[in-house]
C-alpha cells in the first residue's frame, strides 16, 4: 500500500484552534498505511495558525511541507502554491476546518487507488456548512453548469482527489485568479464523484465571506468563458433590433397618426439603436481584450515568503 506517495494539500487560513489536531489525526490514522506528504499552505492568516504550522513542521518534519504566502491570495491561488510544490502519485485537497473527517480521506485514497479516474469528487447526503456557503455553492454549480459544461449532477467540493497526470496539467497555467474547478473542467472528463461524510464545524466560522464568493464568481466568468461577453453582443443586437422595430413604428404613425407627438419617439428610437450598437461593439471589442487580457497578465498566483522542507 506504501507503494504511492500521497500528498495532502491544505490551504490554511485563521486555523489555530484546528490545524494541530487535524494534521495529527491524519499522521495517526494513514501514515502506517500510506507514504505521506501533508502540504501546509498558510495564505496569510490573521491569527496565530503560521506559528502552529512551524510547530507542526519541527515535530514531524517527515511528513510535513509548509509554505507561507506573502499575501493572502484566496484558496484556489493557495492550493496552487500546493500543487506546485507537491511529489505524489495523488494528491487530496482538504479544508483545514475538519469538517471532512480523516477516515473519509482514506476512503477517498483508496477508490482512486481502484479506478482510473484523474479526478474524484466527494458529494454529501447533508452539508454543514453555513446558509451562504450553501447559497453560493448552489449559484456557483449553475453558473458553472452553463459556462463550464459541468456534469448537472456533479458537486464541485473542495474535498477531492486528483491523480499526477491531472495535477501537472493545472499547474500549467500559470495566470493570476485561478479556479481550481475551472481547470479541471476544460482539462479532462474522466471525472467521478463518491459520498462521504460532512461534519460540523467545531471552531470558527468559513473563511467564504460575500466577498470571496463574489471573486470567486469573478473568476469563473472572466477566466474561464467568453459568455458573458457573448451575452453583451446578443443584447446590443436585441437592443438594435428593438430600435429598428421602434424607428419603422415611428415613421408609419408619422403618416398614419398626423398629431402623433413630434420629438419624444425619435429620441428613444435613436438612443435605443445607437445604444444597442455601442453594445456590440464594446461587446466585439471585449472579447478581444478579454482573451488578450487571460494570456498577457502576469500577476503572480501566489508569493512564497518563507518554506520549510525537508530537505
Amino acid at each position: 500500500m506504501k507503494t504511492s506517495l500521497i500528498s495532502i494539500v491544505i490551504p490554511v487560513f485563521n486555523a489555530e484552534e484546528t490545524i494541530e489536531p487535524l494534521v495529527k489525526n491524519i499522521i495517526d490514522e494513514l501514515s502506517g498505511e500510506y507514504s505521506l506528504e501533508i502540504i501546509l499552505v498558510n495564505d496569510h492568516s490573521d491569527d496565530n495558525s503560521e506559528e502552529k504550522c512551524i510547530k507542526l513542521f519541527h515535530k514531524n518534519p517527515k511528513f510535513i511541507k509548509f509554505y507561507s504566502l506573502a499575501k493572502n491570495v484566496g484558496e484556489h491561488n493557495a492550493v496552487m502554491a500546493g500543487l506546485n510544490n507537491m511529489e505524489g502519485d495523488y494528491v487530496v485537497i482538504m479544508d483545514d476546518d475538519f469538517q471532512n473527517p480523516v477516515t473519509e480521506v482514506a476512503k477517498l485514497i483508496n477508490y482512486a487507488k481502484e479506478s482510473n479516474l484523474d479526478v474524484i469528487y466527494t458529494f454529501y447526503s447533508k452539508k454543514h456548512h453555513s446558509f451562504l456557503r450553501n447559497l453560493g455553492s448552489k449559484f456557483n454549480d449553475f453558473v458553472a453548469t452553463i459556462m463550464l459544461r459541468k456534469p448537472k449532477n456533479l458537486y464541485l467540493s473542495s474535498f477531492k482527489i486528483l491523480n499526477k497526470f491531472i495535477s501537472h496539467e493545472i499547474i500549467k497555467y500559470d495566470l493570476p485568479f485561478s479556479y481550481l474547478d475551472g481547470l479541471i473542467l476544460r482539462t479532462t472528463q474522466n471525472i467521478g464523484a463518491i459520498q462521504v461524510e460532512h461534519r460540523p464545524r467545531t471552531h470558527g466560522k468559513s473563511g467564504y465571506t460575500f466577498k470571496k464568493l463574489v471573486s470567486l464568481w469573478l473568476n469563473m466568468f472572466t477566466n474561464f468563458s467568453i459568455l458573458p461577453l457573448r451575452i453583451a453582443i446578443f443584447t446590443g443586437f436585441i437592443f438594435a433590433i428593438i430600435g429598428l422595430v421602434l424607428g419603422i413604428r415611428t415613421v408609419y404613425a408619422s403618416f398614419a397618426y398626423p398629431d402623433f407627438p413630434a420629438g419624444y419617439a425619435s429620441i428613444i428610437t435613436i438612443l435605443s439603436i445607437f445604444s444597442g450598437i455601442q453594445l456590440m461593439a464594446i461587446g466585439m471589442v471585449g472579447e478581444y481584450l478579454g482573451r488578450t487580457f487571460l494570456s498577457l497578465n502576469k500577476q503572480p498566483q501566489f508569493t512564497i515568503r518563507r518554506e520549510l522542507t525537508n530537505k
